[in-house]
């Protein structure tokens, strides 16, 4: 990664964008610091804080990859911006699940699906659901598929599943990304609803 310490950013996306997945790695390297710590000054929760990181770095790995990033000159700004836009929908998020009095006569907010006991049917739809995620994700590649288990059934960071198998967040990342993209076309061939 020495060899990109002195290439700018613009150069950089240029080398990602044409396949060299070690740019991305100096980018992101060069980057995370000041991203993750205007994350967590915002959030002011690591766990969080984490979580709004990744999804920042997975929007802009996608947007790269899908040739919509737009040069500037500013790339510093527009991660920063995709962060800001995340932690506004993660208040967003906190406001809609928000606690509200329970005094107001207007809406008895107890009632609500969420809060009462599931039918036999929903129990069962969800089961089916599970199983043929699971059949899903047996059919992808073994990397896609260790990166899905690891990050959703082992609720590991991307950090963490980096560290296991050795390779780059940016890999990690990108392998996440072609499963999903992956189970979503599976689904498809498979006529699966995977959503009640």
């Amino acid at each position: 990664m020495d060899s990109f310490f002195d290439k700018s950013d613009e150069k950089l996306i240029s080398l990602y964008v044409s396949g060299c997945n070690e740019a991305f790695d100096a980018l992101l390297d060069r980057h995370k610091d000041s991203v993750y710590g205007y994350i967590f000054r915002n959030v002011k929760n690591a766990d969080v804080a984490d979580d709004i990181f990744q999804e920042t770095f997975v929007k802009v790995i996608s947007t790269l990859n899908s040739g919509r990033y737009v040069e500037n000159g500013r790339f510093a700004a527009w991660v920063t911006r995709i962060a800001h836009n995340r932690i506004i929908d993660y208040y967003r998020q906190l406001k809609n699940e928000g606690l509200q009095s329970t005094d107001a006569t207007e809406v008895n907010i107890l009632n609500r699906k969420e809060f009462s006991e599931s039918t036999i049917e929903d129990s069962l739809v969800v089961l089916q659901i599970h199983k043929d995620i699971r059949r899903l994700v047996k059919e992808l590649p073994k990397s896609q598929r260790d990166v899905v288990i690891m990050r959703y059934y082992k609720d590991m960071s991307y950090k963490e599943i980096s560290d296991l198998t050795g390779v780059s967040i940016n890999t990690a990342l990108g392998r996440m990304r072609y499963a999903l993209i992956n189970l979503r076309r599976l689904a498809n061939e498979h006529n699966i609803a995977l959503t009640m």
